[in-house]
């Protein structure tokens, strides 16, 4: 009898504590950021937003996450490209072209992305890498 698949699915839980690792990331860095998860289809699955933080880190938090989801790659792949000179980059639907998303992997199963925006691009992929980060620590608790 054929069967179907299995595979992992990111639960609020462990959103909770992505999204945990990368504010405090943030705050030692003295930094005020919004943090979006994203399940593997690109649906918000948990989001948080630092006082202070700008109007337009809530969007782009969330087009981070979605971007990475979608392309299955980090945002940061495709910000070089346009520092290359890519310029095609920009015509694409849903590219955020800005360093702060990226996947989030159960071993090569991509199971959603994190996106982070409020500080320089370069400090929201480190906050965004905490993040990451947290969700191995999670599942080996």
């Amino acid at each position: 009898m054929p069967q179907l698949p299995t595979k992992p699915a990111l639960t609020l839980a462990a959103a909770k504590a992505i999204a945990a690792a990368a504010e405090n990331e943030a705050i030692k860095n003295e930094c005020s950021v919004a943090i979006a998860i994203v399940d593997d289809s690109g649906r918000l699955l948990y989001f948080q937003r630092m006082d202070e933080n700008a109007n337009a880190s809530v969007d782009m938090a969330v087009a981070k996450a979605v971007h990475a989801v979608h392309f299955r790659r980090p945002t940061k792949f495709h910000e070089e490209l346009l520092d290359k000179g890519n310029m095609t980059v920009l015509g694409v639907p849903g590219m955020v072209p800005v360093e702060g998303g990226l996947l989030l992997r159960v071993g090569e199963q991509v199971v959603g992305a994190i996106g982070v925006s409020g500080a320089r691009s370069s400090q929201d992929g480190i906050f965004a890498q905490a993040g990451e980060h947290a969700l191995h620590t999670y599942l080996s608790a």
